[in-house]
């Protein structure tokens, strides 16, 4: 690479491990700002007048933004390049994490100048962050595939990708603890200076990848419909479907009709949960559990030279936590379940993006990255919409069981889709990547 300036078009003089690390520190850091509210939002409702539903339509707004903005995000990063979308998009969920406090002030009753709204706020803070996130992600993934060979891909997915999804819980602890201790105005402040910091990080570090396309319209239906790009969004939608949409969702619930809570002596002190705390620390051991395997994943993907035989490994790991879920309920049957299921959606998490960029040409992989995106999300809004009414329907052991299927369909998908477009059930990687 040459060397330039930050605000050149040209590349930056920095090495791809730099620019894999960049990239992980800036995602990591303003990840903080996607789980700071979570802590915080539910408390304030009724001291802001807000409604439980506003609150549940102010936390899912992002999400349902990025349906919109994913497809975009990834055209835009084939025709301009990665660099101005990803600083762009870090800027963007700068802005709206601090929009937080801005919320939080337009109730106050001294500041005429800001109308008393706090829940629109809230709610275009959201909407921000969700065009914000569409860009990061569809970036994120392209600037590493970019600068990453076959070789080290795997790894290299793997480790980025933790980098996200250990910012999210991050945040959660970063709203928790900050709020009670100084305050909620200064826990977004804290997240949000993060963000600025990830912007000032990848403006300085990230430099261009991509190929540019400037012919390319932007529309949000202009997504990568090749068999490399639907399988691997397939697989992703049944992933976020049973692990966002059915556990995540259905855990509490589980949990409070189960009567299944963590009661413990430590230090001297007796510690009790209820269905709450104890969901809380279940989902943290799930996350750690995908953000560990998720490396480890694309690692053996790389060293093996195949991502389908890890991929297979991991889906089946998935399905034996939801098996697990259905034995008699027993807090540790739960923990390794969530365990298991995290493992195994973070072990497919890493050699999966790889294998998208392994078999996408370079010039449309935004493109791919957007549909892959746009079919996670999809699957983690409605997973939700489905679980809840049918484990009351039907009840927990019955749903829990029926997600045993989601993750084996998926790997029907995975092995019929890169069959059907490389002729092997298990290509190499060199084969994938011809």
């Amino acid at each position: 690479m040459s060397e330039a300036s930050p605000d050149s078009s040209e590349p930056l003089d920095v090495s791809p491990r730099s620019v894999v690390l960049a990239v992980v520190v800036s995602t990591f850091f303003v990840g903080f700002g996607g789980g700071v509210i979570f802590p915080i939002l539910p408390n304030l409702g009724e001291v802001l007048g807000i409604s439980a539903f506003m609150v549940g339509a102010i936390l899912a707004a992002n999400r349902w933004t990025r349906l919109v903005a994913n497809a975009p995000a990834g055209v835009l990063v084939d025709r301009i390049g990665t660099r101005k979308p990803f600083i762009a998009g870090l800027a963007i969920e700068g802005v709206a994490t601090f929009g937080y406090v801005v919320a939080l002030f337009a109730a106050h009753p001294s500041l005429w100048f800001l109308p008393d709204v706090p829940e629109a706020w809230f709610m275009v803070a959201r909407v921000m962050w969700g065009v914000g996130s569409a860009l990061v992600f569809a970036t994120a993934y392209t600037i590493t595939a970019d600068v990453s060979d076959s070789g080290s891909r795997g790894t290299s997915m793997g480790i980025v990708r933790a980098g996200i999804t250990f910012g999210f819980p991050a945040g959660l602890v970063l709203g928790g603890v900050v709020s009670e201790s100084y305050g909620n105005a200064e826990a977004f402040v804290l997240a949000a200076a993060f963000a600025g910091l990830a912007s000032v990080i990848a403006y300085f570090v990230v430099p261009e990848t991509h190929v540019e396309e400037r012919d390319s319209s932007v529309k949000p239906w202009d997504l990568e419909l090749t068999v490399p790009a639907l399988t691997v969004g397939l697989v992703n939608f049944g992933l976020y479907f049973a692990y966002v949409g059915v556990l995540f969702s259905t855990l509490v619930i589980y949990l409070q009709v189960e009567a299944l809570t963590i009661s413990t002596t430590a230090f001297g002190y007796d510690l009790e949960y209820g269905a709450q705390g104890t969901s809380g620390m279940l989902m943290a051991v799930s996350v750690l559990a995908g953000a560990v395997f998720t490396i480890v994943g694309g690692a053996l993907s790389d060293s093996v030279g195949a991502r389908v035989p890890i991929l297979v490994v991991f889906l089946v790991t998935a399905c034996v936590g939801f098996a697990v879920l259905t034995v008699a309920p027993s807090l540790p049957a739960v923990v390794l379940a969530c365990a298991l299921i995290g493992a195994g959606q973070g072990g497919v998490g890493g050699p999966l993006t790889a294998l998208l960029a392994d078999l996408t040409e370079e010039d449309r992989m935004g493109r791919a990255m957007g549909t892959n995106n746009v079919l996670g999300d999809v699957g983690g809004g409605l997973g939700p919409m489905i679980a809840v009414p049918f484990a009351e329907t039907i009840g927990f052991e019955v749903m829990y069981a029926v997600s045993t299927v989601v993750p084996l369909l998926a790997g029907v998908v995975l092995v019929a889709g890169v069959y059907s477009h490389t002729g092997s059930l298990s290509p190499t990687v060199e084969e994938s990547a011809a």
